[in-house]
């Protein structure tokens, strides 16, 4: 066994359903963790459970008042612990400008990728503290850190996220609890096709030293590391993977 083995381990991957929670999920089924996937499709959490060959499938959105609280009470019905948490369920921003946005766009992006983020952290945060033990994995964005147009409540939330983990990590960590984020650049998923593709490309580019976009692959050893016994002494960081853009 290595240090990067996640044998043994319970692994409850949200956004798992496509892009880079799924990513995320397959990379962690690979190193030997067994899984529970959230995703608000149905349907894409039964194509990926098929495809792994097992995986325990919770739908909802973890944006939902109690939703996340239920996922863990179901996961330890079922498995009897929580090793590792990863928090990849997000949406897109309008992509309108900042004077033209609606409250509905700051509400609903805010929800899912920052209220959610809390709501399933805490409920797993919870089991964790009480075993003594476990790893948390927020995920932010590039954009938490640095500007670009349109996308004010994306960042805003993104933002939050990492100061959210911070502060979870600095409570936890007495107790055994592990909490990292993972800040990824621009990769080729469905939330982000609109950009990559787009008239905007030339752009991002130039943002990227590496210059070029990267596959979901490649998030997901970044996403192993964190979670396991290998990242032992590691918590309350951001682990950037964004090609160079915040260098």
């Amino acid at each position: 066994m290595t240090a990067f083995d996640l044998t043994g381990k319970l692994a409850w991957v949200t956004g798992a359903g496509k892009g880079l929670g799924r990513a995320i999920a397959e990379a962690l089924a690979e190193a030997g963790a067994s899984l529970a996937i959230t995703s608000r499709t149905g349907e894409d959490l039964d194509r990926l459970a098929a495809d792994l060959g097992t995986a325990h499938v919770l739908p909802g959105s973890v944006s939902e008042p109690g939703f996340a609280d239920d996922c863990v009470a179901d996961i330890v019905r079922h498995f009897g612990r929580l090793d590792i948490l990863v928090t990849a369920a997000g949406i897109s921003p309008s992509f309108r400008r900042s004077e033209d946005s609606t409250d509905e766009d700051w509400a609903q992006v805010v929800d899912v990728n920052l209220t959610g983020t809390y709501y399933s952290a805490r409920a797993a945060g919870r089991r964790m503290l009480e075993q003594g033990s476990g790893s948390i994995i927020t995920v932010s964005s590039v954009h938490a850190r640095t500007g670009f147009d349109r996308i004010a409540a994306y960042a805003a939330s993104k933002g939050g996220v990492e100061a959210l983990s911070r502060v979870l990590a600095v409570e936890w960590a007495p107790r055994g609890v592990r909490v990292n984020v993972l800040a990824p650049g621009y990769f080729h998923t469905d939330l982000s096709a609109g950009l990559v593709a787009g008239k905007w490309s030339e752009r991002l580019l130039a943002n990227i030293p590496q210059n070029r976009v990267a596959a979901p692959p490649e998030l997901g050893a970044a996403a192993v590391y964190l979670a396991s016994d290998a990242a032992g002494y590691t918590t309350g960081s951001t682990l950037t993977v964004d090609g160079g853009w915040t260098a």
